[in-house]
């Protein structure tokens, strides 16, 4: 099972992200189980070692806010709606951080999470984006800050 870096969000942001999913769930669409984030990098292995160095990095900036603005789907994952970012430079250097002080050091990176193919988002159903789409159109953007980078998997 691969590991990936995730941000995760403040407790208001979960709430309101949270509340999307349960009117998708309660129209029968299939919605993640675990709580709202967005994924930053994944790898087959993120050892020890490599987490250090990144948590080490990540002592030095400042985590961002997301601004989680606009439905749609992600290249490679069809079937997923998700709610993505806005990008800004905040983001993009906190990005970048994570995958400089994991290079080398992890094994198997996932290219979806590379810096120039990322697109930050946070998925909200996991089957029929397209019912998910029209259920929540127009969505109200969510603010979001990063309260913590972890280590899933």
């Amino acid at each position: 099972m691969p590991q990936t870096v995730r941000f995760r969000l403040d407790e208001t942001a979960c709430t309101e992200l949270a509340a999307l999913r349960v009117r998708l769930a309660d129209r029968g669409i299939p919605v993640p189980s675990g709580p709202p984030s967005v994924t930053v990098a994944g790898a087959a292995a993120i050892p020890h070692a490599a987490r250090e160095a990144m948590y080490a990095e990540l002592r030095l900036l400042a985590l961002p806010s997301v601004w989680l603005a606009t439905l749609g789907t992600v290249a490679g994952r069809p079937d997923e709606l998700v709610l993505a970012a806005v990008v800004d430079a905040e983001l993009l250097a906190v990005h970048a951080a994570v995958h400089d002080a994991l290079a080398g050091r992890v094994r198997s990176p996932m290219a979806a999470y590379l810096p120039g193919t990322w697109l930050p988002h946070c998925v909200l159903a996991t089957e029929r984006p397209a019912d998910a789409f029209a259920l929540l159109h127009p969505v109200t953007p969510v603010r979001a800050r990063v309260v913590e980078v972890t280590v899933d998997g």
